[in-house]
């Protein structure tokens, strides 16, 4: 047996105490004071982190199973659902049963693997062991090959199948049309010379967004599909969300919560992602969504590139970030500066994502859940993030400095210690499991 002190952050409440596990299971929590103690360590349950992009198989040079869970373990991550575009892409059984068996040799943290929506694969999609997966990710705008789908009729029979089938869609809402015509704009009044990263806010605009928002919730509505509204960027989709009936749900990430437009001026294009940061009063709707429930989960969207892949401005740099390892300070620092408190943080990293998406015996500190948790500290002093402390792959950060008065002291994952400040990653045992999901109970 293993017993951790500190001050327990959940279920909306923050209580010193401790945490006590055998194996990989958590056996009893014992709370010896209804108020968290000055100075003492966090304890929360462990992030899952429900929206990454690890690279592997296909693009092992940007990241890969091993070192993007090393980062995530790092961040207080104990759990991941990874995104299905990779090579070659997650849309099928077997494609789906490989990945798994990466996952399984490399990662040193719980692991899942979205299935994805294409143009034809419904009968994959009415195959698939629904325990398997955490739900289906669709691309309802600018994507790769197969896996962008806009027509009406192939999104209506995805819809209708994901809620036969109790499965959760999680949908990347941007309007392609709208995007090659704000792009053709720019084009224009640049006149041949270079477009700057600066532009990327400008082709991926509000519009974009809200147009393919619009649509999804319309069809989530249509057939009570369960819905969740990825990597939400803008102000004015959270009230569409929020007035939808209950099975539409929105997603942010630490990158919405953190920059804004004029941050391409210091960043540069280690800020350009899909959708884009949009402006500062974007940001801070976005933050006052989070303390009340019209945000309902925070991820990533984890999605590293080599500093190579990040030059060519708005039309030619790759877009995405690497994320999951500063994740957790980050939304802690927002916590520090008012916008939420711990116990919310705990609800949408850990909580939340476990609720939605069914997974089993994680996301809480209780007797009988896997012991899974992230026992951070509050410091005396700010840190400043720096990129050579960076473990993913990639070996740089957007976070470079910024600054947080917390730190992930140690990341246990079923029992076992991942991760410690003091010694660094520990992967000489194999701690990580799949993740095993109940849909529809």
């Amino acid at each position: 047996m293993r017993s951790f002190t500190g001050n327990i952050v959940n279920e909306g409440r923050v209580r010193y105490g401790s945490v006590t596990t055998e194996g990989d299971s958590i056996v009893e929590v014992a709370v010896t004071r209804e108020a968290p103690m000055e100075g003492e360590p966090f304890i929360l349950p462990g992030v899952i982190d429900e929206h990454v992009h690890l690279r592997e198989p296909g693009m092992t040079h940007k990241g890969d199973m091993a070192s993007e869970s090393r980062a995530a373990a790092a961040g207080g991550v104990t759990s991941f659902f990874d995104m299905p575009n990779t090579t070659p892409q997650t849309t099928t059984i077997e494609a789906l049963h490989d990945k798994l068996a990466l996952a399984a040799e490399k990662s040193i943290v719980n692991y899942g693997c979205f299935i994805g929506a294409t143009n034809d694969n419904a009968p994959e999609l009415q195959a698939i062991d629904t325990a398997s997966v955490p739900g289906i990710k669709l691309f309802m705008g600018a994507s790769t090959g197969n896996m962008l789908v806009d027509d009406d009729e192939t999104l209506d029979g995805i819809f209708a199948l994901a809620a036969e089938r109790h499965l959760p869609i999680v949908a990347h809402c941007e309007d392609s049309a709208l995007i090659e015509r704000n792009a053709e704009r720019v084009r224009s009044e640049c006149e041949g010379e270079s477009v700057g990263v600066e532009y990327h806010s400008v082709i991926r605009d509000e519009e974009v967004c809200l147009s393919s928002t619009r649509k999804a919730i319309a069809l989530a509505e249509r057939h009570g599909t369960q819905l969740l509204v990825a990597h939400v960027s803008t102000g004015k989709e959270i009230p569409l969300i929020s007035l939808s009936r209950g099975n539409v749900k929105a997603e942010t990430c630490v990158s919405y919560l953190t920059f804004c437009d004029k941050d391409y001026a210091r960043l540069g294009a280690r800020i350009k992602c899909n959708p884009a940061i949009k402006t500062e009063a974007d940001r801070l709707a976005l933050r006052q969504a989070l303390a009340d429930g019209r945000i309902y989960s925070v991820a990533t969207d984890h999605a590293p590139h080599l500093p190579a892949d990040k030059e060519g401005g708005a039309l030619k740099a790759a877009s995405g970030m690497p994320s999951v390892q500063f994740s957790l300070v980050m939304m802690l620092q927002l916590a520090d500066e008012g916008w939420l408190s711990i116990e919310r943080v705990a609800g949408l990293m850990c909580h939340n994502p476990a609720k939605l998406f069914g997974v089993q015996k994680r996301g809480f500190l209780r007797p009988g859940m896997k012991a899974d948790m992230a026992i951070v500290r509050h410091l005396d002093e700010p840190h400043t993030i720096s990129d050579s402390e960076v473990l993913s792959k990639c070996g740089w950060t957007p976070y470079v400095g910024g600054q947080t008065r917390w730190q992930v002291e140690q990341t246990i994952c079923n029992g076992i210690t991942i991760y410690h400040h003091a010694h660094g990653i520990d992967d000489t045992q194999r701690a990580a499991q799949q993740i095993l999901f109940s849909h529809g109970h």
